[in-house]
């Protein structure tokens, strides 16, 4: 029988701290710029210039279409090739996981917007407002309500996905949690404790989703 000993992590809590803290900040940045990216995403599928829809289009579907894991490494290793540009892992990580979100943020905005009656934009017209400004000051506010619980689900993946940037020797929970794993040779309570923590946070944001969910539904 295997024995169990989690005592043995207390001499990595400051190693796990800073592996949380990293990853805690990654999936702020990542999820700002997931949702500029969708945002940008959204109006471009929305736009009556065909170039730019299609445009749009594709960037959303290459991104939807291939592994995260596939489009980390892409950007680590061939971006700055093709770009002729230097990029940090941690930079790497940034850009493929903020376009990779930005695909899925990009299709609920949308979703969202097109979910607005279209008197709202008529009215806006009616009141002499540009298309722009009617999108900023009337679309926008009524459909964030709307899109609020899908775009939190979408960051809670966000969240999850960070895990996958241990790859690129970023140093978030799961890579310190290697190392503290390979020192200790306690690999089942490191991960099982890494996992537990990832628990502790996501669990109560489901439970949030789902209120605003039952929420929504109750007012529809």
């Amino acid at each position: 029988m295997y024995e169990w000993d989690f005592g043995l992590l207390w001499g990595y809590r400051w190693l796990f701290l800073d592996g949380l803290w990293v990853t805690v900040s990654f999936t702020v940045a990542i999820v700002a710029g997931g949702l500029g990216v969708g945002l940008v995403g959204a109006l471009g599928l929305l736009c009556r210039f065909a170039p730019l829809r299609l445009a749009s289009l594709a960037f959303i579907e290459v991104f939807r279409c291939t592994p995260i894991l596939v489009q980390l490494i892409w950007c680590y290793y061939a971006l700055p090739i093709l770009a002729g540009i230097e990029l940090s892992a941690t930079s790497a990580a940034l850009i493929a996981l903020s376009c990779y979100g930005g695909a899925f943020y990009a299709e609920i905005i949308r979703g969202g917007i097109v979910s607005i009656d279209p008197g709202q934009s008529e009215a806006g017209a009616a009141l002499g407002m540009t298309p722009a400004l009617t999108m900023r000051r009337i679309i926008l506010p009524q459909a964030l309500r709307r899109m609020i619980p899908a775009l939190m689900n979408q960051s809670i993946l966000q969240f999850k996905n960070t895990s996958l940037v241990s790859v690129l020797a970023v140093p978030d929970l799961v890579y310190q949690g290697q190392m503290a794993a390979h020192d200790s040779f306690r690999p089942l309570e490191t991960y099982t404790a890494i996992a537990v923590a990832y628990f502790v946070i996501l669990f109560p944001l489901t439970l949030f989703v789902r209120h605003r969910e039952r929420r929504l539904g109750s007012r529809s």
